[in-house]
């Protein structure tokens, strides 16, 4: 598993283009971004077409999800003590994080890629697709730009530009007519799909992002808008009230807020990641279990109980301060311990930990 994960992050390192941002190839996560085939016939296959094997065309939410990566194999590196190989990586997440910063701002949020013409996709000097989502999110994932204030702005954009009753767009505004040098994502109307709609598979994303930035307001806004539990319109929404829906039809469709392809998509599992790792913050780390909770301030606190490595942890947080984040006291069968990452127990055990906010 090591050496497939550092395979990938070398096929990125040996595939940069023009601004040291990775090359795209026939589309990153987004499948119908297709800024290398230039196809005249929007019926084409852009899935199975041909592409431009010396596209230019080049990704910032691939340097962004590089830039994860890397980070976290750095760490897994460290831990038998490859500290090369962590310095290596770490290097490598710097200069990417470095190159968003400088070839992929735009001001007010983070471009989407670069075409194979080297013209800005999600800028706000386009007609259309001026501002997508998938950058801000991973971006405000992987802290990029966060000292300088560029992920606060991201966020803060997306609020702004993407976000609806429905939970947040992919992109604003959407393409009215089909674009031959981006593809299958104009072959779509507007507001449906990934032309616009809410792609509830991203939305997770900027759950953890604005988590990360300790703001409960907005991830328990976004989670509501997309999460099954809380939609009170079935007449509306049209589809099972217990399952995600792949996409929800956007504000600039014919019937905004009725989803689509229910079961068919990541949102169920991203979801479960944000809301147990992020909003009540208990997540796995290389030293043990941290507990790093963002919750709402009127929240009493909660409990929880997580097995992790062989081992149980009943885990109670408190909120009496009424703050929902910052942890003031960590607290493990009894005695206190220094920081929030609780040191991995012995195989069988069960751990009591009770944890302060404040």
């Amino acid at each position: 598993m090591r050496d497939h994960v550092e395979a990938s992050l070398q096929h990125t390192l040996t595939r940069l283009g023009p601004h040291g941002l990775p090359l795209i190839g026939r589309a990153d996560w987004n499948d119908c971004l297709n800024l290398n085939a230039h196809s005249s016939d929007p019926d084409e296959s852009f899935q199975t077409g041909p592409i431009r094997s010396s596209g230019k065309a080049e990704s910032v939410m691939i340097g962004a999800l590089f830039v994860l990566a890397a980070r976290d194999f750095a760490a897994l590196a460290a831990a038998p003590n490859k500290r090369d190989t962590a310095r290596e990586y770490r290097a490598a997440a710097d200069r990417m994080a470095a190159a968003i910063e400088n070839h992929g701002w735009d001001g007010a949020w983070f471009l989407r890629a670069y075409d194979h013409a080297g013209r800005a996709v999600g800028s706000h000097e386009n007609d259309a697709g001026q501002i997508f989502v998938e950058p801000q999110a991973l971006c405000g994932m992987a802290g990029i730009g966060a000292e300088s204030g560029l992920v606060d702005k991201a966020l803060a954009s997306v609020a702004e530009r993407l976000a609806c009753e429905f939970g947040v767009q992919l992109l604003d505004p959407p393409y009215p007519e089909y674009r031959r040098e981006l593809g299958e994502i104009s072959t779509y109307l507007p507001g449906l799909k990934e032309n616009g709609s809410v792609f509830c598979h991203t939305n997770p994303w900027l759950i953890i992002a604005e988590a990360k930035r300790g703001r409960s307001d907005r991830a328990l806004q976004y989670l509501r808008a997309i999460a099954p539990t809380y939609q009170s319109d079935p007449d509306t929404r049209r589809t099972e009230p217990y399952v995600y829906a792949q996409m929800v039809a956007g504000v600039a469709a014919a019937k905004p807020g009725e989803a689509k392809n229910s079961w068919l998509t990541g949102s169920a599992s991203w979801s479960y990641v944000a809301v147990t790792q992020y909003i009540l913050g208990i997540r796995a780390s290389v030293e043990g279990l941290a507990i790093d909770p963002c919750i709402p301030p009127e929240w009493p606190g909660f409990s929880a109980r997580r097995r992790f490595r062989g081992a149980t942890y009943d885990l109670t947080v408190v909120n009496s301060r009424a703050v929902g984040r910052g942890v003031r006291e960590v607290v493990v069968n009894g005695e206190p311990i220094a920081g929030n990452v609780i040191p991995t127990a012995e195989p069988g055990a069960t751990v009591r930990v009770r944890v302060e906010l404040g």
